[in-house]
């Protein structure tokens, strides 16, 4: 296939600095080497412009910076679109996760019935109303169902993902609003103790069935702080009890061999807390199990 590489260096809707180095430091393990050597024709785009906080008003402290937030999702709905409507496949690289609004709603515009499958340790559920933080990188899944701040939610266009199109893997760590708030949606989550109850490959065919009986195509959202933080020290919110190497190549080749994937997003990478780049040497590992590497 033909992958067009967006960068996104974004780390407004987080409370640590660094993950707007993460598209470099993904680039500079040899992503686009990696992935050529697979076969494909791969283009780098470049990244989305996007201001610093020093120059910035954070503005409300229930959704910090989200005026700015929307501003870079809108240009990456757009970025992703040409990209997907020229027939090439999408792969956005953050920077934090707010970004997830602007990736979805581009690719729901050429792929309408897409459908999303978030590998990350916490939720990303959260409202205005109900975040401890007022960071927007705990919003992006709930915005793109159409939930929360209006700013944000109309970036989707009318097109909010349904709750039967989404499914949430490997969390750990919920705020209790966020909680109330996936029950009450019916979003269906897979959490690290039914993996490690049932093991990875039972979660992940469940996960994928479910999807695949309401969706045509699938938008991969993989938070690198789903793995443990011994895997991926360069994350900004690591919590123990993650995936191992082995569960995170099942579950890229798995979602591989569905045939549905039309874009995915790598997120969350902060060199700053990383070990020799291992964070993001883990992300292209990753990126090449879910675009076909195999063994045989």
């Amino acid at each position: 296939m033909h992958i067009s590489i967006i960068g996104v260096p974004i780390d407004l809707g987080a409370n640590r600095r660094g993950v707007d180095m993460g598209p470099s430091a993904m680039r500079y393990a040899g992503l686009h080497r990696a992935l050529a050597g697979l076969g494909h024709t791969v283009s780098d785009l470049g990244d989305v412009v996007v201001p610093g906080p020093e120059a910035s008003d954070p503005g409300d402290p229930r959704a910090r910076y989200l005026r700015q937030i929307v501003d870079v999702c809108r240009e990456l709905r757009e970025r992703v679109a040409a990209a997907a409507r020229a027939g090439s496949f999408p792969l956005v690289l953050g920077g934090d996760h707010s970004l997830s609004v602007g990736t979805v709603s581009g690719v729901r515009r050429v792929y309408p019935n897409t459908g999303v499958i978030w590998l990350d340790a916490h939720g990303d559920f959260n409202t205005p109303e109900t975040t401890p933080s007022g960071n927007v990188h705990g919003m992006p899944l709930a915005a793109v169902l159409g939930l929360g701040a209006a700013d944000l939610v109309a970036c989707m266009e009318g097109r909010p993902v349904q709750p039967e199109q989404a499914v949430l893997v490997g969390v750990r760590d919920l705020d209790p609003g966020e909680r109330e708030l996936l029950r009450r949606t019916g979003v269906r989550v897979f959490t690290m103790q039914e993996v490690d109850r049932h093991g990875l490959p039972a979660v992940m065919e469940e996960a994928l069935g479910f999807l695949r009986r309401h969706v045509e195509h699938i938008h991969l959202s993989l938070d690198l702080d789903v793995f443990e933080p011994d895997l991926a020290p360069g994350v900004g919110t690591p919590k123990s009890g993650g995936l191992t190497y082995r569960e995170g190549h099942l579950a890229m080749e798995m979602i591989a061999e569905q045939g549905m994937l039309v874009s995915m997003e790598l997120v969350e990478v902060n060199p700053i807390l990383d070990k020799a780049n291992r964070t993001a040497r883990l992300a292209v590992d990753m990126a090449r199990s879910a675009l076909g590497a195999r063994v045989m």
